[in-house]
């Protein structure tokens, strides 16, 4: 194992973990921008990503059963279309060559980016209840897996502005989520496999060890000002990655 990458995606894996304990998402946006943006496939880093996810959206889901917060007929709504759509957006991702896809990718984590930088001046959707949770399943497991996260960001952030109950929605798409990981991560490891253990192992480790400070941090951080630097992070990373590949 290359040790020396281990503990730099253990460094990655603590800040995405924080991002993610603050506000509830993005832990698959951080890491998935930070992988593209040193060089790796768009499959490859869906593929990596979404393995060292497995262990933490069980977790997590696990944990939000415990307390109460799932509520089954929404989880199953989600769960079932989301992990449809998660494999055909892994199938699709790893059907298309990496330098093809890699625009596209980028483009829609700059677009998610710009989403959670609305979210932190106060923009809102309007808020209706969502009658076809189906369907906002699917396509938040399509999108997730072809850009390597963003099953929060879309699923979270629609059922709460649209006037879903905090507690039942968060639980619901949390543990949701560990099935369409689940799904996305077997899809990916069967076409692409996973030559880069030592980065899953570090992004899990340092989750691992931010989990509890990111249980702190988000009792004592403005939603707002992290949403705004999660967003901000984003936005330059993927924009920076556009431009690029228009120079080349």
């Amino acid at each position: 194992m290359d040790y020396g990458q281990f503990f730099i995606f253990v460094g990655v894996g603590l800040l995405a973990q924080l991002v993610d304990g603050a506000l509830g998402m993005a832990y698959g946006l951080v890491s998935n921008s930070i992988l593209l943006a040193l060089g790796l496939p768009p499959a490859v880093a869906s593929a990596t990503v979404h393995t060292a996810e497995v262990v933490t959206t069980g977790v997590s889901g696990a944990s939000h059963a415990w307390f109460g917060n799932v509520r089954w007929t929404l989880f199953w709504q989600l769960a079932i279309p989301g992990a449809i759509g998660g494999i055909l957006g892994a199938t699709f991702l790893a059907s298309v060559p990496g330098e093809a896809i890699r625009p596209w990718v980028n483009a829609y984590l700059l677009i998610l980016g710009a989403m959670i930088l609305l979210r932190a001046f106060g923009k809102r959707l309007t808020r209706h209840q969502v009658q076809h949770s189906g369907v906002l399943g699917f396509l938040a497991g399509l999108l997730d897996a072809i850009g390597g996260g963003g099953w929060g960001p879309l699923a979270t952030s629609t059922l709460l502005a649209r006037g879903g109950a905090v507690r039942s929605t968060i639980g619901s798409v949390n543990a949701a989520e560990f099935v369409v990981t689940l799904c996305v991560s077997a899809t990916l490891v069967l076409h692409v496999g996973i030559g880069h253990w030592s980065i899953v192992l570090g992004l899990l480790t340092g989750g691992v060890i931010a989990a509890p400070f990111a249980a702190w941090l988000v009792r004592h951080l403005p939603e707002r000002a992290v949403m705004a630097a999660v967003g901000s992070l984003i936005v330059l990373i993927s924009l920076g990655q556009l431009v690029q590949t228009l120079l080349r």
